[in-house]
């Protein structure tokens, strides 16, 4: 499981799971009210032209989306192009790899919650367990203390 603990400047610490990446994309958009892609997507420029009924060799594709066309032409129809607005822009892809736990944390941060995202339950509690770690310090133990209640909840740790 993938656990997210979110910060408002002012508000109550709030701490969740996704299952997987998918999934994390998924409530991410949910959260701000966006499609899933404009969190995090990766696709060629070969699918986005089957999205929208076309394909490569078609007569007069590259006049009905010049763009789509011109990323085919740019970096191959098929290269994986990653789209993550909150990181690249609106609507930009790129060639380069873009970590789906960072576009996720990047999405909620520009919606004003600043988040922390940990992959996996270990990472969770080893977080949890860090007396150390500056998210915890002063008033940081109502977020410790979602955190705690979240890996409770999933039985990642237990409750005593």
């Amino acid at each position: 499981m993938i656990y997210v603990l979110e910060c408002p400047p002012a508000g109550t610490a709030r701490a969740w799971f996704a299952y997987d990446a998918e999934d994390l994309v998924e409530r991410v958009a949910d959260r701000r009210g966006l499609a899933a892609w404009e969190v995090w997507d990766r696709r060629s420029p070969r699918e986005l032209l089957a999205m929208c009924g076309e394909h490569p060799e078609a007569p007069g594709v590259a006049q009905r989306l010049p763009a789509l066309c011109a990323l085919g032409a740019e970096h191959g129809w098929d290269t994986p192009l990653h789209r993550a607005d909150a990181l690249l822009g609106r609507g930009v892809m790129t060639a380069v790899a873009v970590d789906t736990l960072e576009a996720c944390a990047a999405t909620l941060d520009a919606g004003g919650s600043p988040a922390v995202i940990w992959p996996d339950d270990t990472s969770a509690i080893l977080a949890f367990e860090d007396d150390t770690l500056v998210l915890w310090q002063g008033a940081g133990w109502r977020a410790r203390h979602a955190l705690r209640e979240q890996l409770v909840a999933t039985e990642a740790l237990a409750d005593a």
